[in-house]
């Protein structure tokens, strides 16, 4: 069965910061990743996302209840997935790549245009990708509720979020003009990981067939409405 989450349109969107179950983000469906990996330890985090649209920006927000949380790269372009992490893969048009939005729990952002995912040669990357540049990286609103640096790792239970802000005109720039966004379906999934933490895991909101975020066969549907 193919997962569907509907993007609803907003007039008002919410402060990245305000309560993920408060009515500034009511407007916005609650997905849930909740398909663990069996390569994933005991750890069971509950994930939730929401996100919105007004034609010209996505409003993503996650929100964790943690435990075992660790975050330590601070560097855009590092890798953020061996911290407690957040990430959403979409691609906006038939036919062409997908971005890799992946955030830390202290809100530093790995952002890749990847055409073609299947490994290189050598072992290392993909056959066809790109970073997304810094300058248009840096058009995207973060917000954070933890610190910048969690180290050590907080082992007692933790609730924590994230939000982002993405400019539509980011995706333009990779895949051409998108029009209104309203009745559009694109492609996507929402994921939870954290390769270098105690208690490691790997979950996802569409399953993966297998233990690989990279797998666009696998994305579910979004529904711009």
């Amino acid at each position: 069965m193919n997962s569907c989450y509907t993007v609803n349109k907003t007039a008002c969107p919410p402060a990245l910061a305000d309560d993920f179950d408060g009515s500034a983000w009511a407007a916005a469906e609650c997905g849930v990743v909740s398909n663990f990996r069996e390569e994933s330890s005991d750890h069971r985090p509950v994930v939730r996302f929401r996100v919105l649209h007004n034609d010209t920006h996505l409003f993503v927000r996650f929100q964790v209840a943690d435990r075992y949380v660790r975050s330590v790269q601070t560097a855009y372009m590092s890798s953020v997935c061996g911290d407690s992490c957040t990430e959403f893969f979409v691609r906006p048009r038939p036919g062409k790549g997908y971005f890799n939005f992946e955030v830390n729990a202290g809100g530093t952002l790995l952002l890749s245009y990847i055409e073609d995912p299947s490994r290189s040669e050598t072992g290392h990357g993909f056959k066809k990708w790109e970073p997304v540049t810094a300058a248009l990286a840096s058009g995207i609103e973060i917000w954070h509720s933890l610190p910048s640096v969690v180290e050590p790792e907080i082992t007692e239970p933790v609730d924590w979020g994230n939000g982002w802000i993405i400019p539509v005109t980011l995706f333009e720039a990779y895949v051409g003009p998108l029009g209104p966004l309203s009745g559009q379906t694109w492609r996507a999934n929402f994921y939870k990981c954290g390769d270098r933490t105690s208690h490691r895991h790997w979950a996802s909101w569409a399953p993966v067939s297998r233990l690989n975020f990279h797998l666009p066969e696998c994305f579910g549907d979004l529904a711009l409405a």
